[in-house]
C-alpha cells in the first residue's frame, strides 16, 4: 500500500505540476488577446479575472491530455532513474502493476477534463458571450445573424436572439410536406419562449395548395417545439461547441445548423474524449522501462511525447472526418484510442518481455 502511494504520489504531483504550467501558459495566451479590451472598457483587474474564471473550464479541457503525457513522462523518467523501477521489478512487481498503480492519478484527470467540458463549460460560455456583449461598445457590435437552421422537419430564418436565447427576432418557419415541396409559411417579428414551447407574435401565416395561397394574420400562436434557449445560444454563438446534452437534442430533432454526422460525432466525443488521458499515461509509460545509462532512455522520451502530439493530431483529424461525414462517427470517436492504445500495450509488453 505504501509503495502504491509512493508511485500516485509521483504521478500526481507531475501530472498537477504539468497541468499548473499549461493551464498558466494558455491563460497567458488567452489574456494577451483580450487584456487591453477588457480595460479600454473600464472593467479594471476585475474583469480580466472575471473572464480568466469564465474561460477556465475550455482551457483545462485543452491541458488535460497533454499534462498527463507530460506527468507521465515526468514520473516514469524519475522512477527509472532513481533505480525505483528496478526495485519494484526485483520484488516481482510487473511494469502493468506500476502504471496501474499510476493509472488512479490520469482517471482523476479524465472525470476532471468530463467535468469542465460537458458540466461547466455549456453554462460558462453563454455567461461570457453575454458579459462581453454587453460591455462591447455599440459600435463595435456585430449582428449575431440570421441564423438558418432545421427543427425537426421545418425549416426556420432568425435575424437575431437574445442573450439567453429565450427570444427570437424576425423569425420565418418553413413547412414542407412529405414529398419536399413548400406548403406553409410563417412569418413573425418576433417569438419568446414560454414553458414548453414558443410564442409567435402578429405571426402571418401562408399556405400553399396548388395555385391557391392563403394569407392568415394572428395576433399570437403557439409555435410547439423541441428548440430550447439553450440551443439557441449554440446555433448563434461565435463559436459554438455542442456538448453531449445539446448534441443529444439535436439528434432528437432540436435545432440543428449541420449534417447528423456532425452531432453523432460530438455525441460519442463527449464521452470518448476523456479517454485521451488515459492513452496518454500509457504512451508515457514504457519510459519507465528505458535503460537511463544509454540512448535508450532519451529515444524513449522523445517516442513517447511524438507519440502523444501525433495521437492528438490523429484522434482531431478523425474527428473532422467523423463529423463531415465521410467514415463512421464510432470510426471517428474511437479509432484514435484503440489504434494509439494497442500500440502503446504492444511497446509496454515488448520492454518488459
Amino acid at each position: 500500500m505504501r509503495l502504491q502511494r509512493y508511485v500516485l504520489g509521483v504521478a500526481a504531483s507531475r501530472i498537477l505540476s504539468a497541468a499548473a504550467v499549461l493551464m498558466g501558459i494558455l491563460q497567458v495566451l488567452d489574456l494577451l488577446e483580450v487584456t487591453t479590451d477588457i480595460l479600454d472598457r473600464g472593467l479594471g483587474v476585475g474583469g480580466v479575472l472575471y473572464y480568466a474564471a469564465l474561460r477556465a473550464p475550455r482551457l483545462i479541457e485543452q491541458i488535460a491530455p497533454i499534462s498527463v503525457l507530460a506527468g507521465g513522462l515526468f514520473a516514469f523518467s524519475q522512477l527509472a532513474r532513481e533505480s525505483a523501477i528496478i526495485a519494484m521489478r526485483a520484488a516481482g512487481i510487473s511494469a502493468y502493476r506500476i502504471v496501474a498503480m499510476a493509472a488512479p492519478a490520469a482517471v482523476a484527470m479524465m472525470l476532471l477534463d468530463f467535468t469542465c467540458a460537458q458540466v461547466i463549460a455549456p453554462r460558462t460560455d453563454p455567461i461570457l458571450d453575454t458579459w462581453w456583449e454587453a460591455h462591447t461598445p455599440a459600435a463595435d457590435r456585430k449582428a449575431n445573424g440570421p441564423v438558418s437552421f432545421r427543427v425537426g422537419d421545418d425549416l426556420v430564418i432568425a435575424a437575431s436572439a437574445a442573450p439567453n436565447g429565450r427570444a427570437l427576432q424576425a423569425v420565418k418557419i418553413y413547412r414542407r410536406d412529405e414529398t419536399g415541396r413548400l406548403i406553409e409559411r410563417v412569418d413573425a417579428p418576433a417569438a419568446t419562449f414560454a414553458g414548453k414551447d414558443w410564442n409567435l407574435s402578429q405571426a402571418v401565416t401562408t399556405r400553399f395548395s396548388g395555385q391557391r395561397v392563403d394569407t392568415v394574420t394572428t395576433s399570437q400562436i403557439t409555435w410547439p417545439s423541441p428548440l430550447r434557449p439553450l440551443d439557441v445560444q449554440a446555433l448563434f454563438s461565435d463559436n459554438p461547441a455542442p456538448s453531449a446534452g445539446s448534441a443529444r437534442r439535436a439528434l432528437l430533432n432540436g435545432g440543428t445548423d449541420r449534417p447528423p454526422s456532425y452531432y453523432e460525432t460530438r455525441l460519442l466525443g463527449a464521452y470518448a474524449g476523456p479517454f485521451g488521458a488515459l492513452i496518454m499515461l500509457l504512451l508515457s509509460a514504457p519510459v519507465a522501462l528505458a535503460n537511463f545509462r544509454s540512448r535508450q532512455g532519451a529515444v524513449l522520451l522523445t517516442v513517447g511525447l511524438a507519440s502523444g502530439l501525433v495521437f492528438l493530431v490523429v484522434d482531431g483529424l478523425l474527428s473532422a472526418l467523423g463529423e463531415s461525414g465521410a467514415i463512421s462517427p464510432i470510426l471517428a470517436v474511437w479509432g484514435g484510442p484503440v489504434i494509439f492504445g494497442a500500440l502503446a500495450i504492444n511497446a509496454l509488453i515488448n520492454l518488459e518481455g
